[in-house]
């Protein structure tokens, strides 16, 4: 897969890849698929462990891949999978339904949420992956 244009943002998603091995995006024509984005901040890593705090910043960083990798964001996202450790929690969902109409007031892309007991960083609470078509198609 090495004929792919694979990119990762300044800050974390560029830190990051030499030590975990893996890129922030990838485009396959007009499609742009990326990695789970957490509620890190891009140039300090650090993880909010507000619930509302780290969605916010999630969703921005959902955002800053798209865009990295050619994409307009999240107006051009037509599919979600969001992973949360507490989906029993009414503030997660309420946070992320928030950011949902926030960030996509055209439309309502595809959506599954996941409950997990964990994700890969400490004080993670949530991790979005998106797909989206890019408008450059002819």
């Amino acid at each position: 897969m090495a004929h792919l244009p694979f990119f990762s943002y300044d800050g974390y998603g560029k830190d990051v890849e030499p030590v975990f091995h893996y890129s922030q995006a990838v485009k396959r024509g007009d499609i742009i698929e990326i990695s789970g984005q957490g509620g890190w901040d891009p140039k300090t890593h650090a993880v909010d462990p507000d619930i509302n705090k780290q969605i916010d910043q999630a969703f921005e960083n959902v955002q800053l891949a798209l865009v990295t990798a050619g994409g307009q964001g999240w107006v051009e996202v037509y599919k979600i999978r969001a992973y949360f450790t507490n989906l029993d929690d009414p503030t997660h969902i309420d946070a992320f339904v928030r950011n949902m109409r926030k960030w996509l007031p055209g439309h309502k892309p595809l959506l599954t949420a996941v409950g997990v007991k964990v994700l890969a960083f400490e004080n993670m609470k949530v991790e979005i992956e998106v797909a989206a078509e890019t408008k450059s198609a002819a």
